[in-house]
């Protein structure tokens, strides 16, 4: 049960990450670097949550 909590929690902070790179790309103030962070993170966070998935596949964790 917790690595389905932990599961959604993740998707909720790539999605987060998605829109608020989203959110700074049409404010204009994507000459910053803010966006390429954000979109760094959701990248490093989707590989973090597809190991994870794999992991639990892996060893029968359901």
């Amino acid at each position: 049960m917790l690595f389905k909590i932990l599961t959604v929690a993740l998707l909720l902070i790539i999605l987060f990450s998605l829109f608020r790179a989203l959110f700074i790309m049409v404010a204009g103030k994507s000459a910053s670097g803010a966006t390429v962070k954000a979109l760094s993170w959701r990248i490093g966070l989707s590989v973090c949550l597809f190991l994870m998935l794999v992991l639990m596949k892996l060893y029968f964790v359901s």
